[in-house]
């Protein structure tokens, strides 16, 4: 049992005034960044939320769960303290631990955000795994992903006479298919928020490894899972590419592995170490943000992963937008010079 053995105080760095924007993925931060410009839906839908759908959550957790205080798992909260300094939050959502075999771990509601552990993680998880896991959650609340991901819902939802003309089942489709890729991108997004709250890489991928596993270590090798993900990303032929689509269609999370090779690939770019040396978006220019920047990141970020990725359907799709962008240019000039050789 990961009992949280009591080891010297490592000091960390408090990133002081730390936007969420530092953390998202920038596939995450192009949506949330358009959707913060939408004053007054957000706290509608805070007000809506918690007049009933919030409290009746929290009445259950109050009711069935455990409620994390300085009495009650008095290790946890002192670790949500403790994240919540290293992100400079002072507004800190309850906590609870609940019975659930499962390695799982959520946070619900808009109005005021509730971290939920299960009894298995917090049984198989030592401080700094249980650090990154509710920095993991901390960086949603922050991120305020449940408030835009609701209020994205509510603006779709009045497309719903989309059904009654043709197409309009596919169109509701595509616009699912679109909200679980957010969903992906902004676990990305809180992994992040994770490691720069507990700043143990180490500690964020054993966690990924114990998720995967079911809980145990003693039988995995870092350098193979690692090799786990490469492979994962390489993707194989059409077929298998095609596979993997259609799996992730029905994913609302990244596949653990995958979470691990990503957010080591994050700290590899040497993003992590820059935000901890101080080079990061502060939360008090947040209302100054750029939308069309955020937007150019986003779609920069998805071509950075065609070019580097092995995955056959990956690269086909890179390589016909290259050619694309190639003959639309060739075209381009052939028309601008039609003039002149006629």
């Amino acid at each position: 049992m990961a009992t949280g053995e009591k080891k010297p105080a490592r000091s960390r760095t408090v990133l002081t005034d730390i936007s969420s924007r530092a953390w998202e993925h920038p596939a995450d931060r192009g949506a949330l960044v358009a959707l913060r410009r939408l004053k007054g839906f957000d706290v509608l839908l805070k007000t809506m939320s918690g007049v009933f759908r919030e409290r009746a959550w929290r009445l259950t957790l109050l009711g069935s769960a455990v409620r994390v205080d300085e009495r009650q798992f008095a290790r946890l909260h002192r670790l949500l303290a403790e994240v919540g300094q290293s992100l400079d939050a002072t507004d800190l959502p309850e906590m609870y631990v609940q019975a659930d075999p499962t390695l799982n771990a959520q946070t619900i509601g808009m109005d005021k955000p509730i971290i939920v552990l299960s009894s298995g993680l917090v049984h198989h998880l030592d401080d700094d795994e249980l650090r990154f896991v509710i920095g993991h959650e901390l960086g949603h609340a922050i991120s305020g992903h449940a408030v835009y991901r609701t209020l994205l819902l509510r603006l779709l939802g009045l497309g719903g006479l989309l059904n009654a003309i043709p197409g309009g089942a596919l169109g509701i489709r595509m616009v699912t298919v679109g909200l679980l890729e957010w969903s992906r991108k902004a676990e990305l997004s809180a992994d992040r928020a994770g490691l720069l709250a507990s700043q143990d890489p180490t500690a964020a991928l054993r966690t990924h490894m114990k998720t995967a596993s079911g809980g145990t270590l003693e039988e995995l090798d870092v350098t193979s899972f690692l090799q786990q993900g490469a492979e994962y990303d390489e993707g194989g032929d059409v077929r298998e590419s095609l596979i993997k689509l259609s799996l992730l269609q029905q994913q609302s999370h990244p596949f653990a592995v995958v979470r691990a090779t990503e957010l080591r690939r994050w700290i590899d770019s040497g993003a992590y170490t820059a935000i901890l040396g101080g080079a990061y978006p502060l939360r008090s220019e947040d209302a100054d943000a750029s939308v069309s920047a955020a937007a150019q990141e986003a779609a920069a970020s998805y071509s950075d992963v065609f070019e580097r990725t092995q995955d056959t359907l990956g690269k086909l799709v890179h390589d016909l937008a290259g050619w694309m962008g190639t003959a639309s240019g060739w075209l381009g000039d052939r028309f601008r010079r039609g003039g002149d050789t006629a």
